[in-house]
């Protein structure tokens, strides 16, 4: 009897070693996954993952780890966490978008939104406010805090504000190339990923920067070790932007189709490219119905509201009939154009949407928009699911640690109840959203 009540004690303690072992180094070990790796490599059926404290530690077919827990996901398939490379955050309540919803409890609502929708990481352009600089960004890249992580391009520089009550009134707007030094000295001190200029007359009811200030502020972030993103619209814009040093194009070339000296260029500089599709639909869609505005998984990404606004006859009418309806329309096509012949000229594409910066640019469901038009573009679901993955970490410099699934990378990922290897809308079907090997998520539709 004693040795039986030894041996049985023995071995309660020794699960108890195994449990807490595997709990304090977070070992999970996911059987029979399909994964999308996000390095745009074609899905490996069946493999293994090893996950130790956040970390992929390996990838492999038949792995055995005994202190591992244990989790069957035969059937599933794993893509990376969606990046966002180009967002806007905290300033959305409701049917508003204002400076004054600008708080730390807005900012982490929506940082979980964002999450739930599979969106792990995101990119703030430029109209961000000084809360998130003490500390809160520093959390979320730490995973310290529930939602996104989140990465900003501080506060962006615009022409002269004529409406003071803006959102945007903490944009740089500078009136000569002199002020420029001492606005990029002030700014780099909030340590931004980017830095975000807006070079556009929107459609010519607004003055546009004007070459020598945007060329100004090129140099002088350059100088800081900082790279430049611009919203832009027109070719002309896009091809001085190119030949002044910019980084980034933060929106589609709209006006008009891309030629090759351009492409040309672009590729020699090392231009990026973030098409923003989902904002050029926006911007004519609401004048009807469009086939997903009932989806639950659209539903579930507006603010309270936002739907009764954009299904009512008044707003349908108001877009239709907007003097912009058929320009958008256009611009819209011309973007998708554009988009294929920059991808394929070996341009990185990386996902970004300007979801956030108003109410009918829907947090978290636009990304999946995103990837659905880019298909539409011409892109395979592959291409796209990779320029929403790698090339945006690319875009974010992380893609040493995020971005993609291999080894020694984070653990942050989704599971997916159908792989969108040959179809782009299975990124919708979310089972869970994991972060640093952790499940954080069920998906928007499971709260």
């Amino acid at each position: 009897m004693k040795l039986n009540f030894r041996y049985t004690l023995f071995s309660f303690l020794l699960a108890i070693t195994i449990s807490s072992s595997a709990q304090q180094n977070n070992l999970i070990l996911l059987k029979n996954v399909n994964l999308i790796d996000g390095t745009g490599s074609a899905s490996k059926p069946d493999v293994d993952i090893l996950i130790k404290g956040g970390i992929i530690t390996e990838i492999q077919s038949g792995l055995k780890e005994p202190n591992a827990k244990l989790i069957d996901l035969k059937g599933k398939t794993i893509i990376p966490a969606i990046i966002s490379a180009h967002t806007h955050i905290g300033t959305l309540k409701g049917n508003t978008s204002t400076a004054e919803n600008y708080t730390r409890e807005n900012v982490l609502r929506q940082l979980k939104r964002y999450e739930d929708y599979g969106v792990g990481t995101i990119l703030t352009m430029g109209t961000d406010r000084p809360l998130i600089f003490d500390g809160l960004i520093d959390s979320t890249k730490a995973g310290l805090l529930p939602g996104a992580r989140l990465y900003s391009a501080g506060y962006g520089f615009n022409t002269l504000e004529k409406a003071p009550g803006s959102w945007m009134n903490l944009l740089w707007r500078p009136e000569s190339p002199e002020q420029v030094p001492a606005q990029i000295e002030q700014l780099a001190k909030v340590k931004p990923t980017v830095i975000k200029i807006w070079v556009d007359d929107h459609g010519g009811k607004a003055e546009k920067m004007k070459p020598e200030i945007y060329k100004s502020i090129i140099t002088e972030a350059h100088k800081k070790g900082i790279r430049v993103a611009s919203h832009l619209y027109n070719l002309e814009d896009a091809r001085d932007l190119t030949a002044s040093g910019l980084d980034i194009m933060a929106h589609s070339i709209r006006d008009k189709e891309i030629d090759a000296d351009l492409i040309k260029a672009m590729k020699a500089k090392g231009v990026a490219y973030i098409p923003t599709l989902s904002l050029d639909e926006y911007a004519f869609i609401y004048a009807r119905k469009p086939e997903w505005v009932e989806d639950p998984f659209f539903k579930a990404s507006l603010e309270p509201g936002v739907y009764e606004m954009i299904i009512s006859q008044k707003y349908q009418d108001q877009v239709k009939n907007s003097p912009d309806y058929e320009r958008n329309l256009a611009g819209s096509k011309m973007a998708l154009k554009n988009l294929k012949k920059i991808h394929d000229a070996g341009i990185l594409v990386a996902l970004g949407t300007d979801s956030g910066a108003f109410p009918i640019r829907a947090q978290g469901f636009s990304e999946h928009l995103e990837m659905e038009l880019m298909v539409q573009a011409g892109l395979t679901p592959m291409q796209t699911i990779t320029a929403a993955t790698r090339n945006s970490a690319k875009i974010l410099k992380i893609d040493n640690h995020n971005g993609t699934l291999e080894k020694g990378k984070k653990a942050d990922f989704i599971i997916l109840t159908e792989s969108p290897e040959k179809n782009i809308y299975n990124t919708r079907k979310i089972e869970s959203v994991w972060k640093d090997g952790k499940e954080v998520s069920q998906g928007p539709l499971k709260k």
